[in-house]
């Protein structure tokens, strides 16, 4: 049986990006597993199913409920979600992330396949409205275009990591924030990371993740986020 190439993507209190998520990636991946992350008083698996009813081969396969903003254990449902299909190929993205591939997946996970590369690293690119704007999010129009700008500011602003997991087989573990792999108990975190041989190098194979976090919601989802001090929502960083 052929293997199929799956995007995991777990979404929370946030939901205006996810159908132009959904719409990006439709022709890229085979089946996309969407996980609804809840917590007390908030819960948007109804809004979740309203947008992907317009989507074929996308799925709700879990709803899950913790504390708000705890992102070690969205990452925790990224790897369990991941190990439903362990050898199979996985495209990882929050459901504010767009990939930009410098080829076509096919390519790129057979080249992998070849070399015995099992993860693909790529970086922020942070995406803002006209004029700097943190502009509301349109389903009708082009996402792109609504945040025709893209930069480098997160990570000089608040230190935030750039680094992303972007493409991983399914029993590979990611960190935190799917910034990193972590191996034999070991993160893939700077040197140990550089020249890792299950890493495709990083001057042939480097994912464009154009962020889309910028939107009129910003600020009051990052003061909410500091405000929850708490080290797993890494609230210092957003009260940076």
């Amino acid at each position: 049986m052929n293997k199929k190439t799956r995007l995991v993507t777990v979404t929370g209190s946030r939901t205006n990006t996810l159908w132009h998520m959904l719409n990006h990636y439709r022709h890229i991946v085979d089946e996309i597993y969407v996980v609804v992350y809840e917590w007390e008083g908030v819960s948007t698996l109804k809004d979740v199913g309203e947008i992907l009813v317009n989507f074929p081969t996308a799925k709700v396969v879990r709803v899950a409920k913790k504390e708000k903003f705890n992102w070690e254990y969205v990452t925790q449902l990224y790897n369990e979600t991941k190990l439903l299909h362990p050898d199979d190929w996985w495209v990882v993205a929050d459901d504010d992330e767009l990939h930009i591939y410098p080829m076509p997946l096919p390519f790129m996970i057979e080249d992998c396949e070849d070399n015995g590369w099992d993860i693909v690293r790529g970086g922020f690119i942070d995406r803002i409205g006209p004029d700097g704007e943190f502009s509301e999010i349109v389903e009708s129009e082009n996402i792109f275009e609504q945040f025709p700008y893209a930069g480098f500011f997160r990570y000089p602003m608040s230190n935030a990591c750039p680094n992303k997991i972007c493409l991983v087989k399914g029993n590979v573990e990611i960190t935190a924030g799917q910034h990193y792999a972590k191996i034999d108990g070991q993160t893939t975190w700077r040197w140990q990371g550089w020249n890792h041989p299950l890493i495709a190098p990083i001057d042939k194979y480097n994912v464009q993740v154009h962020h889309f976090k910028w939107d009129s919601t910003a600020g009051q989802r990052i003061r909410e986020v500091a405000n929850q001090n708490k080290d797993y929502a890494f609230s210092e960083e957003y009260r940076i």
